[in-house]
């Protein structure tokens, strides 16, 4: 059985910043699941016996190879998607993550075909198809 497509499935997604009102993202590369060639933040399911705030940690670690400075819970939101035309359904827990981005490295170069820092009003494109809509949950935590 497979998270998202037989039950549902809880996702941990963090907006990466630098504390200085830049994004840290990362181009998905054509062997990602879905939404290849698309700018992204990171995230990543829960495993058993892990809490929101260690799944975020672990993440951050192995997609960027970097830790966090300061994490803050942003939101939650209910993601009901098509993909390859079977209908997903996630619960995102949505977190903004301070780090250092001078040490910050592509952790995962099979996924990850760039990363960049941005800043909010000049994102590159294409975006993720649930960037916009959870960006609007870490802006309100006022750290951009």
């Amino acid at each position: 059985m497979k998270q998202g497509l037989d039950y549902i499935g809880v996702t941990c997604v963090f907006y990466c910043h630098d504390g200085k009102g830049n994004l840290l993202l990362h181009k998905r590369s054509n062997k990602c699941r879905d939404e290849k060639g698309r700018w992204d933040c990171g995230g990543g399911a829960m495993k058993v016996g892990e809490t929101f705030e260690q799944t975020v940690r672990r993440e951050v670690k192995e997609e960027y190879c970097t830790v966090v400075k300061k994490l803050q819970l942003a939101g939650v939101s209910n993601v009901l998607r098509k993909q390859q035309g079977k209908l997903t359904h996630w619960i995102a827990v949505l977190f903004a993550a301070q780090v250092n981005p001078e040490k910050v490295k592509i952790g995962d170069p099979e996924k990850m075909e760039k990363i960049g820092c941005f800043k909010p009003n000049k994102l590159p494109k294409p975006l993720h198809s649930m960037f916009l809509t959870h960006l609007k949950y870490v802006k309100e935590t006022k750290v951009l």
